[in-house]
């Protein structure tokens, strides 16, 4: 466990105090404009690309990754970072193939087409079949936020957990799909912020990167290892491609909630740009660790251990802040997205189809703290895994649920032979096959001559079992008349662009916001750079701290700018009747 005694003074709480009071500011300021569901869980479709993009990219990771993957680079080396690059290829495939068509099939939740394109029974399974993978893996997040908080304040694992996921709540509540993507935009700028301060230093205190190099052990550099080998490394890749264009809801949302389907090719350029640049600047830190703080053992603790170490009061409260951003960002966006789910394809498809706008706000706001303290409180439950066992977990749960649930997912968007009844038997059939491996190879086995891992084995397997089951009773049962004609509807949809559908001319959507970001942004980076400006009197100067001054000043100059030349208020949109 780690130790009760906190290294951070003065400064770093003061610093905390004022990012976690701006976080909350941003959920009270677009409480008001929370009028429909619609606005909501997908911002009225008014996401700027560039925003979606950012929340995007802060949403696929979290302190997970620093907790989890900097335990795998202090141990193991430059795999952590071909782990974490997997998102590359993901990002690439699920934009090209499939975000046009998330955006086209003009939906207010993940699962609300599959009702259109398959049954009302699949669009259940569906819905209650993915509502607890992604709880359980909200909680492993959870976890690795409760290592940074506890570490860095001195709490308790399990206090830290639920003082972090109370934080998170709150602003999601009240301020919907809007307060998520601001937010994450100001938790990228700190994010970023705390990887400048942070990359130096560490490298500083091994002679550069000749010195990291040159000192580190045997294959501390090579791509794979036996452990994560290139078998592993392929399979993880095809597992993310599957999760990020289906099962990912969060990632997804972000795919439908911009304005146009061509937002969504910008969209992931500029995701995958962040995704292939971010990893190495992210565990450089801990990849230097290893010459300069040799001994760990508990591999959970590297990261907040050499923030401890390097950084001086006020700048650690900034990497806290960091850390916690990433996973605030992940949580958030995946406690809107499932309240989203259970009001949308649960509460107002089957308890009330006929329910105010007002009543589906007030629902999906019960329903965002029902999903979070489902996350919290397994969370509590698995506190106390260590890094690779958490990472082990992570990637066993998405091993059986992402193939079952992606596939019929995906090919109800890109194929019209597929069946309601191959869908649903499929599905099943890949879950079951995938539970019964869990138990019956716990360490994995040997196929064709290669030794697969447990979490390698039943990705391939429950894919290949989901897949052969769907096309085999597709063309063994074809559709019926009726079935058929759904499929063309949906599909002839799908082929129709934004604005040349007859939903697509109501004028405003209930509740609509007409605020331009980039006064909100550019007064939370003025106050992010005053904060950071403002605990200089209590720090010693050093390296870090001069960082800190550029870093701070250049916040608070490009904030106070962009707040200033955006100053002009916009009165919000009355709410309007629109789908």
């Amino acid at each position: 466990m780690p130790s009760a005694q906190s290294p951070l003074e003065g400064p770093d709480y003061a610093l905390l105090v004022g990012y976690f009071v701006l976080m909350l500011g941003i959920g009270i300021y677009f409480y008001r404009y929370m009028r429909g569901m619609k606005i909501y869980f997908s911002g009225g479709n008014k996401i700027p690309w560039w925003l979606s993009g950012i929340s995007f990219y802060m949403t696929s990771f979290s302190a997970y990754a620093f907790v989890t993957y900097s335990g795998i680079a202090y141990k193991q080396g430059w795999v952590a970072v071909t782990l974490l690059w997997v998102a590359v290829p993901a990002t690439v495939f699920s934009v090209l193939l499939f975000a046009g068509r998330w955006r086209r099939a003009r939906i207010d939740s993940p699962v609300e087409y599959l009702e259109t394109r398959y049954s009302h029974t699949f669009r259940q399974i569906c819905a209650w079949q993915g509502l607890p993978v992604i709880a359980i893996d909200d909680a492993l997040k959870m976890i690795a936020t409760g290592t940074i908080v506890s570490v860095g304040l001195g709490l308790g694992m399990k206090e830290s957990i639920l003082w972090s996921g109370v934080v998170m709540l709150s602003y999601t509540f009240m301020g919907g799909l809007w307060a998520v993507i601001i937010t994450d935009f100001v938790q990228f700028v700190v994010l970023a912020a705390a990887v400048v301060v942070l990359v130096p230093l560490s490298l500083s205190r091994v002679g550069g990167f000749s010195g990291l190099i040159d000192n580190a052990p045997a294959g501390y550099f090579h791509p794979t290892n036996p452990e994560f080998n290139w078998v592993y490394v392929t399979v993880l890749v095809a597992l993310y491609c599957v999760a990020w264009s289906s099962t990912r809801w969060a990632l997804i949302q972000k795919y439908y909630c911009v304005p146009r389907e061509k937002d969504t090719l910008k969209m992931g350029a500029l995701v995958t740009l962040l995704n292939a640049i971010g990893p190495p600047l992210m565990f450089l830190p801990a990849l230097a660790a290893c010459q300069f703080l040799p001994g760990i053992q508990e591999t959970k603790e590297v990261y907040p251990r050499l923030c401890a170490e390097l950084l001086p009061a006020g700048m650690l409260g900034l990497i806290i802040a960091a850390m916690f951003a990433a996973t605030m960002s992940t949580l958030s966006g995946d406690f809107n997205v499932c309240a989203g789910v259970l009001t949308n394809d649960v509460y107002r498809r089957l308890v009330r189809p006929r329910a105010s706008d007002r009543e589906l706000v007030l629902v999906g706001r019960g329903m965002t703290l029902l999903v979070g303290a489902i996350a919290i409180g397994v969370g509590l439950l698995l506190a106390g895994s260590s890094a690779e066992d958490l990472f082990r977990y992570m990637v066993t749960l998405f091993s059986i649920a992402a193939a079952p649930l992606g596939i019929p997912m995906l090919m109800g968007l890109v194929s019209r032979r597929a069946t309601n009844l191959s869908a649903i038997v499929g599905s099943v059939s890949g879950v079951a096959v995938g539970l019964l491996l869990f138990f019956t190879l716990p360490g994995g086995g040997e196929i064709l001559g290669i030794k697969w891992d447990q979490e390698t084995a039943l990705f391939v397997a429950t894919s290949l079992v989901t897949l052969l089951t769907m096309v085999g009773l597709s063309f063994a049962r074809p559709m019926k008349a009726d079935e058929s004609q759904r499929a063309v509807a949906f599909h002839q949809r799908l082929q129709t662009p934004i604005g040349e559908a007859p939903e697509d001319q109501v004028a405003h959507v209930a509740g609509e916001v007409v605020v331009s970001p980039f006064r909100v942004l550019g007064i939370c980076t003025l106050l992010i750079g005053l904060l950071l400006l403002g605990i200089l009197p209590w720090v010693e100067l050093s390296m870090a701290t001069w960082l800190n001054v550029v870093i701070g000043g250049g916040m608070a100059v490009v904030g106070g700018l962009v707040a200033w030349l955006n100053r002009t208020k916009p009165a919000p949109v009355e709410p309007a009747a629109g789908p």
